[in-house]
């Protein structure tokens, strides 16, 4: 990726310009630091949730109790099951759910990234066209942003 050459262009700006797109810059950063910190933060406490959780749903039902009240809250046993293919078996499974009636629950879909990469693909083949092919049966927009790294 080319080097962003920031003499190049600062001829081109005065300076109170200069001054806004340094402090936008600033901002951006901290932005971006904070939401880091932020995030790490929501990680911290979604551990501190899950242990609590699981060693009060243990204490319960220990205790045979499946629900009791404190400081305003209800609390109560949920339990709720998740299922997904063993691994390898996602087709087989599929066709086992259509043998037996359940088709309608099989869908098909494109991850979003997947499908992104693959126009941008396709419009480098196509001389920065989308192929006629495709247009008929997607939306495009681009986002621009402002890439942030450390030095």
């Amino acid at each position: 990726m080319e080097k962003f050459n920031e003499e190049a262009i600062m001829p081109e700006l005065n300076t109170s310009d200069h001054q806004h797109m340094m402090q936008l810059a600033e901002q951006l950063s901290a932005a971006k630091q904070k939401k880091k910190e932020l995030e790490e933060q929501v990680k911290t406490a979604n551990a501190e949730i899950d242990r609590l959780d699981r060693e009060l749903s243990d204490t319960m039902a220990t205790m045979d109790c499946s629900n009791f009240s404190h400081a305003g809250y209800t609390f109560y046993l949920s339990s709720r099951l998740f299922a997904s293919p063993q691994s390898g078996k996602k087709e087989e499974l599929f066709t086992v759910l259509r043998e037996n009636g359940y088709g309608s629950i099989v869908t098909e879909t494109v991850n979003a990234n997947t499908l992104s990469s693959f126009v941008k693909e396709r419009m480098e083949e196509n001389e920065g066209d989308i192929p006629e092919w495709l247009t008929e049966v997607i939306s495009t927009h681009e986002k621009i942003s402002v890439g942030v790294r450390k030095k």
